[in-house]
Formats: structure tokens, sequence, C-alpha cells
């Protein structure tokens, strides 16, 4: 066991002591913006534990996620449930930090897929599975709309300024060190049109609390059902921005077309008044691609940062081609 990791699980320990649980070692299955580890109920159920990035979101925003997570929960979405402390908390304060911990249900299943590989399509209907997250996403956004925000509630925003704004919640795509003059030059100008075309559009789209992070490894599927987990970046934005993130990275698949296809038309069988939307998609996968560039720079000391930045630079510049910008 690493360095990390044993600081990690002794912090996870300490958390654990806010649960009535069997006395136990968590098992640590994610370290990316929390550390996730894999715990035991009383009951011997899995569950996942969550230590917070330190500094990331607020302890109100927090709170907000698990609030948000557990009205989703109440209305039939397949979301993780969270788990009260015995105090009766959803998220508690411990250590120096202070750091911050939940405990949530866990979701049965495998993830769709992992970023960068293929999709596996032997034994499984895609088309069928991308309808279900069109259903899903839609069933979502539904019960967002219907959610009773409780006071003090707290979550970032994707609208214009989270995405263009002189400091958009990802990060500046545009002015990043990392990256090449000439790519600063071209991210400048491509900015400075995105604001103006979004600016024009924005009023009419559909618009409120969204998961904001809809991607491969987040999507759950298990005989043919689909469940979100990872509400991590939940907040308000475009609802396109949902439908643009389950895309994006799909995009290379050979069956894309077809996927892209099937995702929409599950999301409006649910929410048909969002067809005059689907229009400003492309749009969206463009901003969408743009985010990473951000979150990239912001980490320069992710091991593959220069490789990874150069591929979110193309990928952005095809996609602007796609749109002729």
């Amino acid at each position: 066991m690493s360095g990390m990791e044993e600081m990690l699980t002794q912090r996870a320990i300490a958390a654990l002591a806010h649960w009535d649980l069997p006395e136990q070692v968590p098992e640590l299955i994610k370290y990316r913006e929390n550390a996730v580890f894999k715990v035991r109920l009383a009951w011997g159920d899995p569950a996942a534990l969550r230590l917070h990035r330190p500094a990331y979101h607020s302890q109100a925003a927090l709170a907000s996620e698990l609030a948000f997570m557990a009205n989703l929960r109440d209305r039939g979405l397949a979301v993780p449930q969270p788990i009260p402390a015995a105090n009766g908390a959803l998220l508690v304060a411990f250590g120096d930090g202070p750091y911050y911990a939940d405990l949530i249900g866990w979701i049965d299943g495998e993830p769709l897929g992992e970023t960068g590989v293929p999709l596996v399509q032997e034994g499984r209907d895609l088309q069928a599975i991308f309808r279900s997250i069109g259903r899903e996403l839609a069933l979502l956004h539904g019960a967002a709309d219907a959610f009773r925000q409780p006071v003090g509630f707290e979550r970032p925003a994707w609208d214009a300024d989270g995405l263009l704004g002189e400091t958009p919640f990802w990060g500046r795509f545009w002015d990043c060190a990392v990256l090449s003059d000439e790519d600063r030059t071209y991210l400048t100008a491509l900015r400075a049109t995105l604001i103006a075309r979004l600016a024009a559009i924005a009023p009419a789209l559909d618009y409120g609390l969204i998961h904001a992070d809809i991607v491969r490894e987040n999507i759950f599927v298990r005989k043919g059902a689909v469940a979100f987990i990872d509400f991590d970046d939940c907040g308000f934005g475009f609802r396109l921005f949902d439908l643009a993130t389950a895309l994006l990275r799909n995009r290379r698949e050979p069956s894309y077309p077809a996927l892209r296809e099937a995702l929409l038309e599950g999301y409006a069988a649910i929410r048909p008044q969002a067809e005059a939307d689907f229009t400003h998609l492309p749009l969206f996968l463009l901003l969408r691609g743009l985010t990473y560039i951000g979150w990239a720079a912001a980490r320069p000391d992710l091991a593959d940062n220069a490789a990874r930045l150069k591929r979110y630079v193309a990928d952005v510049r095809s996609l602007a081609a796609d749109m002729e910008v």
C-alpha cells in the first residue's frame, strides 16, 4: 500500500466512526476528485464511502448534492441512496481539515465503458442502452424541475458565465500556460465567437439542475437498465450540456449516428418539448469539449497531462470545424 493510499485509508477509517458499521478496513476503489472506498454495511451489503476533495466544494454545496440525490431516489430514479450517519446527518465533518465524508448505497452493474476504449458490443444492444440513457436523463431533468430546493441550497452553474466567462468553473481553457501560443490564440478567438452564439440562444434553452458529468464511467448498466452515479459536479446548467456529455466520448464509435439518435429518441419520448433544442447539440458538444481543456490545464501533475491536452485541443478543433466555426 502506497503512502498516499495508507493516509487516505486511515482517514476513511476515521470517517466511518460516524456510522454504526462493523469494524473494517475500507477498500480504495477510486481516487480522482474524491477518494471512494468500498465498505460493508451492518447487514453485509456494500456501500461507497466518499472522502471529498478538500476545497473543491463548500460544506453547503456538498450537503446540497446529497439532498438532491436523496430527492431523486425518493422519486424513483436509479441513483445512489445517501445513508445517514448515526446522528442523522447525510454529510459528516471530521479531522483537522475539516474533511467531509458521506456514505451512499452501492449501485449494481458495470460501467457503460471506459474513456478511450471502444464500447463492448458483444452481448449488448447498445442502441437500446443509449435509448435508456436518454430516457433516464429526461426523467432526471423532470424530477429536478419538481425538486424543492432547501434553504441554503448551493451548487455550481454551467450557465454562459460558468462555461465561457472570465473564470469558468472548470478553468480558463483559452489561457493555459501549458498551451502553445497558436492554441491560445485560436481558443481566445473561438471563445469570443461562442460567447455571442450562446448569448443569442440561451434565453430559449431548457435550463435547470443537471448531473453535469454523464460520462461512460458514471453510467452503470445492469440487464439493459441504466443508473447514474457520481453527482459530485451536479449543478445548474443547460439540459443540452448533459446530453452532450453523454455523447461526446462516443463520437468515434462506428455506430455513433445510431447511438446518438437512440439517446435523443429516448429523451424526447419523456420530454418532447426538448426536441426544438436538439438543433443546438453541436454547439454543446463543442462547449463540453472546451471544459476538458480547462480541467486538464488546472492539473499539471497528471502523468499524461501533455498528451491529454493535445488530444483535447484536437477534439475541439474537430468539433469547431464540424460547426464551421
